[in-house]
């Protein structure tokens, strides 16, 4: 599997969540010389649909398509397989949706891919939501700490054929010591300052690259700023400094 450019800007990723799909396309012009791949939500999917994604990606920039799928294999089977049509570079399931959901939508890109002569987009595994910890966890008869529940997903994903996994900053040394490269790792929940919202296992910019995330997804610390390029510019050179 190819892995990311050592350049820092080709470790960041933007969240864009803003309910506005004109807010959003307008950021995607703001930062894409500083930026290449750009996080696309339910939140922002919904309010243009397909037609944004074509207007997004017109802009020549990668797309991290974020939905999270989690349903009987067949669903998100067909569902998945509308992603290659588009173009989306990346997109997420969930790995509690099991072997076989895992297994099938990996098959089916590959195949639709070819069928289609489209780059085949990476899978990618989540984990434990960033959002979660020990307590929510047991809240929903998950009786395992976050650690050897992570691990249990992993191998499951490993198995399924998943290029990559979502996983917080606490979580990534323990997978490459397991899995080394296998995978590709991407880390959302950080932060560049105090301000950690609903996110309970976050970490800085630094802190997720030195322990090796290939990916960082940052979100409203970059959208919600009044100088969104200003912020990225010093997120990259903390990057480059640390």
């Amino acid at each position: 599997m190819e892995m990311p450019n050592k350049d820092p800007v080709n470790k960041i990723i933007i969240a864009l969540d803003s309910p506005s799909f004109e807010d959003g396309f307008s950021m995607v012009l703001r930062l894409k010389e500083r930026i290449n791949t750009f996080k696309v939500g339910p939140i922002l999917f919904l309010t243009n649909g397909p037609d944004g994604i074509e207007q997004l990606k017109s802009l020549g920039v990668d797309l991290f398509f974020d939905f999270k799928f989690h349903d009987i294999p067949t669903t998100v089977e067909k569902t998945t397989e509308h992603l290659v049509r588009y173009g989306i570079n990346m997109f997420t399931i969930h790995t509690l949706g099991g072997y076989e959901m895992m297994s099938s939508v990996c098959r089916r890109v590959e195949e639709e891919a070819a069928k289609f002569n489209k780059n085949k987009p990476e899978v990618i595994g989540v984990t434990m939501l960033t959002s979660h910890n020990e307590e929510n966890l047991h809240d929903i008869g998950i009786r395992s700490g976050i650690k050897e529940q992570v691990l249990r997903l992993a191998q499951l994903a490993e198995k399924a054929g998943v290029d990559g996994l979502v996983c917080s900053g606490y979580e990534i040394e323990f997978l490459k010591n397991e899995f080394g490269e296998r995978f590709k790792y991407i880390v959302p929940g950080i932060r560049i300052d105090k301000n950690t919202h609903d996110q309970k296992r976050v970490v800085t910019p630094s802190d997720a690259l030195q322990k090796g995330a290939d990916y960082i997804v940052i979100g409203r610390a970059v959208t919600e700023a009044v100088n969104p390029q200003e912020v990225v510019d010093g997120i990259i050179e903390s990057i480059k400094h640390s």
